[in-house]
């Protein structure tokens, strides 16, 4: 009916703000007059779907899956399927908009480096050291540390563990 049109309405704008388009309050605040929501439960409204078209567009959610989900949670089925068809429509362009504006790290020009190790000395026959010295260029710049050899299995460690994570996840 008319409620799932200005939903979906609602919706497009949402993306659009999402995208970078500034946000037309006035707009959905005209769209749900005859709700009388104050403000600041528009805004909440609002919030509530910015996070779950970023959140599903993050996580690259099939619309139907999507669909499923809010209504599981209790939306009514022509609220979500008028929520759903838009973000079907524009996931794509979403996705990319939303991958453009995530942190990206300057990438490395030059990595040096040299594992060292302490096998003992004249003072003390037991002692064994390991460490590792780096030279890393970045953005014009050319950072040097040490690593000793505990912080470089932890370092190993959280990284494996951050492939397996990464690999699992699809991404």
């Amino acid at each position: 009916g008319q409620s799932s049109v200005r939903m979906k309405l609602i919706v497009s704008q949402v993306i659009n703000s999402l995208k970078g388009q500034p946000m037309d309050y006035a707009k959905v605040a005209k769209l749900t007059s005859d709700a009388g929501f104050e403000a600041s439960e528009i805004k909440a409204a609002v919030a509530a779907l910015e996070n779950v078209l970023v959140n599903a567009a993050k996580y690259n959610c099939d619309d139907v899956v999507l669909e499923n989900e809010l209504q599981q949670l209790g939306l009514p089925r022509e609220h979500t399927v008028s929520l759903c068809r838009p973000y079907k429509e524009q996931k794509e362009s979403l996705r990319e908009s939303l991958a453009r504006k995530t942190l990206k790290l300057p990438g490395l020009d030059s990595v040096k480096w040299r594992a060292e190790a302490t096998l003992g000395s004249s003072v003390c026959k037991d002692l064994t050291a390991a460490s590792a010295h780096f030279q890393v260029g970045t953005d014009g710049k050319e950072i040097v540390f040490e690593v000793s050899e505990e912080k470089l299995r932890v370092l190993h460690h959280e990284l494996v563990a951050a492939r397996a994570l990464l690999e699992s996840s699809g991404a």
